[in-house]
């Protein structure tokens, strides 16, 4: 698994960014993402969704998120 931190990124950097270390990846592969509360964890996984993306879990930490989606 592959973790990206986009901790303190805000909208829509966190989508671009997360889709360009996607596209990188090997099909198959897990990305764990983690996302602030607010609107990142609102937008990220639906942003992803219409880009053909499926979500695997988010699992809330302390004081953020951990987004899990397959490349």
């Amino acid at each position: 698994m592959i973790q990206l931190d986009l901790r303190g990124t805000p909208c829509p950097i966190n989508f671009v960014r997360t889709k360009m270390k996607l596209e990188q990846m090997a099909a198959g592969e897990l990305l764990e993402v983690w996302l602030d509360a607010g609107e990142p964890i609102e937008q990220v996984p639906d942003s992803l969704k219409m880009a053909g993306y499926t979500i695997d879990q988010i699992i809330p930490d302390l004081d953020f998120f951990k987004l899990q989606v397959h490349s």
